[in-house]
């Protein structure tokens, strides 16, 4: 497979290093608004695009109707392999490679892609690419890795054609949903008359006509004089007080965080053409999990999912995978038990038939307590019998967890690096030294962290191969057509994925995620046959899904 390297020069212009698999290749510049139509020439050919970061270069393909197959994330892979314990970071040293230590992830707001004129802008992509293939090829660890950055960068075309494509939002529903929640639309920097209203609740009950709700010390000082002692205003807090101001007020924090994240404001920014456009931000999370850079793409509140509804004719297929991480532990430890237990669609019950535990609830407490590490309580008390159960994979957690507190960096299946103890413990330096009481704290606290970084970071393989194969997947489901003409995804959470499909390719569409869920699990899990069941439903609005969702067994 040929590797085409893209890199920006100054001038608007291009310079296209078309070689194999890292050597020396032919050289070429082009225009910038030339290279939509030379992506399209040679993309039949089915080379590896390489490129600083996805969110920079695939953006204006897309738009220009250019889809890629594959690509190579230099940013992506670069901080993956600085991190990865199986990687030589001196492989990664050369020309311009502090800028690459240093590169963060294009987000909206930058004014233009190409016009900054200094070094960071115009970083080498064929000599980055170099050192990134030299140092896997030298780690002992070198297939996983190099499953782990194909992955990661089909996950970063997954992101840029998600955004592209957009959530179909219809904007008279939500605007529907805010005025019954909130009235009409307020004037700029006013509060809507339903908060109003609120607030007059509020300040009557607490006694306080000049309390602003929004403050924290006022309303702190206004529930003190009303003689309930708390110390925070956090819901979880205010639940517990016995108080008539305290139903208004819960309801208020409720409404006013609907307004500030989802209200107009929100509808003007990111929704666009009957679309909501967020941007994601892929491996935002030292785990490997994304995060977004904006619009809350991952927190999409209950109350206006109503408004995400499919197009006349289409359909939205939501599948999620049930219990994800406690599968992939059962994969990434070998535990062939566990792995019995997780046959099936639910993996917790299969422990009860099993006769591991005596109840379904007793089979979640033990697994989360393991994976998280809670040693007290309910959870607690689970642990020694499930751990002489299931030993494979409670041992892997343990070995986490007594790495991190011995202040070791563990890593996940496919080699992904977890933080080390001095950068998850952010201290001063000219701070005096901690003691050690605090030091042990912390050691224990960073042991909890590695013990659940391994699963969730698998996790997140597991995810990133599982949506790379789907994409493929409904590529070719879809016919001749661009991709918002095919089924395509436009919705990813972690163990969740939303497909917008025309309505008569909803079964396949079902079909093939559950397809590649087997793949991603084959990939990822070899030895070890893993179910990865899926709760499907095919809905015209995302508020709909999971009522009742249909299992789909792989």
């Amino acid at each position: 497979m040929s590797r085409v390297s893209l890199s920006r020069l100054p001038g608007e212009r291009v310079l296209v290093v078309d070689g194999g698999d890292g050597a020396e290749g032919d050289t070429t510049e082009l225009g910038l608004g030339d290279l939509p139509a030379h992506v399209a020439e040679r993309e039949p050919d089915g080379p590896r695009w390489v490129w600083d970061d996805t969110a920079r270069w695939y953006p204006p393909l897309l738009a220009a109707g250019v889809r890629v197959a594959r690509c190579h994330d230099l940013r992506l892979g670069h901080h993956l392999l600085r991190r990865a314990p199986e990687v030589d970071g001196a492989l990664l040293d050369g020309e311009q490679s502090e800028h690459w230590d240093r590169l963060g992830p294009t987000t909206p707001s930058h004014p233009a892609l190409f016009s900054v004129d200094d070094t960071a802008e115009h970083l080498r992509a064929d000599l980055e690419d170099a050192r990134q293939l030299a140092a896997v090829a030298a780690s002992a660890e070198a297939p996983r890795l190099g499953l782990l950055l194909a992955a990661e960068s089909s996950g970063a075309l997954v992101a840029a054609e998600m955004t592209h494509a957009g959530i179909p939002w219809r904007v008279d529903v939500h605007e529907r949903l805010l005025a019954d929640l909130l009235g009409p639309r307020p004037p700029r920097g006013a509060r809507p008359q339903g908060l109003e209203a609120l607030v007059v609740e509020v300040r009557d009950a607490l006694g306080a006509p000049g309390l602003n709700p929004d403050s924290r010390p006022e309303l702190l000082a206004a529930l003190r004089r009303s003689g309930l002692e708390v110390a925070d205003t956090r819901a979880s807090s205010l639940r517990a007080l016995d108080h008539p101001g305290i139903a208004p007020l819960l309801r208020y924090k409720q409404l006013a965080h609907l307004f500030s994240t989802n209200g107009w404001s929100w509808i003007d920014q990111w929704v666009r053409g009957g679309r909501f456009r967020p941007s994601y931000q892929p491996a935002g999370s030292t785990t490997g999990r994304w995060s977004s850079n904006g619009g809350g793409a991952l927190s999409i509140p209950v109350q206006v999912r109503p408004a995400a509804v499919a197009d006349d004719g289409w359909v939205l297929v939501v599948a999620d995978v049930a219990q994800l991480e406690p599968r992939v532990l059962a994969g990434m430890s070998g535990d062939r038990a566990l792995a019995r237990s997780a046959r099936g669609a639910d993996l917790y019950q299969g422990m009860v038939d099993d006769g591991a535990v005596a109840s379904r609830n007793d089979a979640k407490l033990g697994l989360l307590g393991a994976m998280y590490g809670a040693t007290s309580g309910e959870s607690g008390r689970m642990l020694a019998g499930l751990a002489r159960r299931y030993p494979d994979a409670f041992g892997l957690v343990e070995d986490a967890a007594r790495a991190g507190e011995r202040g070791q960096v563990v890593r996940t299946l496919l080699g992904r690096g977890s933080p080390g103890l001095g950068e998850a413990w952010d201290r001063d330096p000219d701070d005096p030294p901690a003691d050690p009481d605090s030091q042990a704290r912390h050691r224990r606290a960073y042991g909890r962290f590695t013990r659940n970084f391994v699963v969730q970071g698998t996790g997140a393989e597991w995810a990133l191969c599982w949506i790379a194969d789907l994409r493929n997947r409904l590529w070719r489901l879809g016919g001749s057509g661009p991709l918002v003409e095919r089924p395509h995804l436009v919705f990813f959470l972690h163990d969740e994925v939303v497909v917008h499909t025309p309505a008569a390719l909803a079964d396949a569409v079902a079909a093939e995620a559950a397809a590649a869920a087997s793949t991603a699990a084959g990939l990822l899990f070899r030895d070890l046959a893993i179910d990865f069941p899926l709760n499907v439903s095919v809905v015209r609005s995302y508020a709909d899904a999971g009522k009742p969702g249909v299992v789909v067994q792989p």
